[in-house]
């Protein structure tokens, strides 16, 4: 029998139950997360192993983006009504599925293809995972158990790149990809034997479908433009057009339906409107970054995927340890300080990358940048996170940190598909380190500049401090590429969910 809303959740985390719970759902957030982290590391050899252009690396990583960002909404919505717990189970199955597919892609068509279906499971099973811990545990568990589900994956994405530099320089890349079929075909049954189902019965079953198909429309049509720009081709600006009539379309039908995914009225409160704006600053630099500096320490630096997956360990690690007291000195200070100094430090350590060049020394030139690096994600994401959910009535949080989560992740694909065109990039400048460094050392100021951007936005419009931060998971979080996605949790009848 499915736990509604109007039922008090009973499950206490001492019990054997319990423990069922914590481990499925950090097993089926972490398929999501290690794939954000672990995929990058492979590029170089999937391009080398498929005879891929440049453009086929930038739809491996953005084919997944688009529809997880375009979904991810909906997602949560079809959970809501249709069960929590089934939703998640789909989405787990959904994921390993196209995850198989990946790790078997014969040529670079296939394997971006299976990246977008990827992404369609990404955006069923990430609402849910942090949902069923909400929905199942009693009132009294629930702060500890998502201390725990936030704390064990963000482990999980720390030993992302170490443990998908290991894979590709060992079993070999496709296995980045076919790790996650054994982890749901243990996720998937525990989740169905001994997770509560839960629903929430104020739902009345309608979806805004047509509001999500043009979303990941436009985002996918932008990118194909910004992708193929350099070809010159008249297809291009077509494309480009399209792709911003399908964004005014999303517009116009978010604001006219009675049940939008993304009701326009949240963006009335300027902090939320003013935070997400330097969300799509902050996260469209990260995108960039992680994305160029792994090909940039293989193909320039000469590292092995393993010894890049593992340079990359530092961010992570330091995140991981120090968001907390980065949160509570945001609750002491405000946000609008860290808000402001976070991107500076994330922008000075951009250039100091700069230093990276072949035959880079990794304590003396890699470990420096990343330090600071890791020092400024530390300073900007628990606030930027905290005061998102601060920044709208308590029943919309689910709804505001959707809506802030999705933001980053179409920052990170745009900022993907962008920055080799404007970094003169061409389609093999990754088979070539003088050619790929070069587009590097032009890529790193513009990331700076749009941090800087992003800086200058916070110090400016970031006033009201937010309460205490009630989302353990604001705090121990360490997934470098989005904030953390906190459920939809008694808000009353309102957008962005079917009612």
């Amino acid at each position: 029998m499915a736990v509604t809303a109007q039922q008090l959740p009973s499950v206490r985390i001492g019990s054997p139950r319990g423990k069922w719970i914590l481990l499925t759902t950090v097993l089926g957030s972490s398929m999501a997360l290690l794939d954000s982290t672990v995929v990058n590391v492979a590029l170089p050899r999937i391009g080398h192993d498929l005879d891929a252009n440049l453009a086929a690396l930038q739809w491996t990583v953005n084919a997944y983006l688009v529809t997880l960002a375009g979904l991810i909404l909906l997602g949560g919505a079809l959970g809501d009504h249709f069960g929590r717990r089934k939703v998640f189970v789909i989405g787990v199955i959904w994921f390993a599925s196209a995850s198989l597919l990946c790790g078997l892609a014969p040529n670079p068509v296939v394997l971006i293809a299976a990246r977008a279906l990827q992404g369609i499971g990404g955006a069923l099973l990430t609402p849910g995972s942090l949902a069923l811990i909400q929905a199942s545990f009693h009132p009294d568990d629930r702060a500890r158990a998502v201390g725990l589900w936030s704390g064990f994956g963000g482990i999980g994405a720390a030993v992302g790149p170490f443990l998908g530099g290991w894979l590709v320089a060992g079993p070999g890349w496709r296995w980045v990809f076919l790790l996650n079929v054994p982890l749901a075909m243990v996720c998937a049954p525990i989740a169905i034997r001994h997770v509560p189902e839960s629903a929430d019965d104020r739902t009345h079953g309608r979806f805004d479908v047509l509001g999500a198909a043009l979303c990941a429309l436009s985002l996918a049509l932008v990118t194909y433009a910004l992708i193929e720009a350099p070809n010159g081709s008249p297809a291009v600006a077509l494309t480009a057009a399209a792709g911003v009539g399908a964004g005014i379309a999303f517009g116009y039908v978010e604001k006219h339906r009675t049940d939008p995914m993304m009701p326009l009225d949240i963006f009335g409160s300027r902090q939320f409107t003013a935070v997400n704006l330097v969300t799509l600053c902050v996260y469209a630099a990260f995108g960039g970054f992680f994305f160029l500096t792994a090909l940039q320490l293989q193909v320039v630096a000469g590292y092995s995927p393993l010894r890049a997956g593992t340079a990359l360990l530092p961010t992570t690690v330091l995140m991981l340890l120090f968001s907390s007291r980065s949160g509570a000195l945001a609750e002491r200070i405000g946000p609008r300080i860290p808000l402001t100094v976070g991107p500076l430090l994330c922008a000075a350590a951009m250039l100091l990358m700069l230093r990276v060049g072949k035959g880079a020394s990794y304590l003396v030139d890699v470990l420096p940048a990343l330090l600071v690096m890791g020092a400024g994600m530390v300073t900007l994401v628990a606030p930027l996170t905290a005061t998102v959910l601060a920044s709208v009535d308590t029943g919309r949080a689910g709804l505001a940190s959707g809506i802030n989560n999705a933001a980053a992740r179409a920052a990170g694909l745009i900022a993907v598909a962008a920055l080799p065109l404007l970094t003169g990039m061409g389609p093999e400048a990754y088979r070539s380190a003088d050619a790929f460094d070069a587009a590097f050392d032009r890529a790193m100021p513009l990331c700076a500049g749009v941090l800087l951007a992003g800086a200058v936005l916070a110090f400016a419009t970031v006033r009201r401090p937010p309460p205490a931060c009630l989302h353990p998971e604001c705090r121990r979080h360490g997934c470098v590429t989005t904030p953390p996605l906190e459920p939809d949790q008694g808000r009353p009848s309102g957008a962005g969910r079917a009612r």
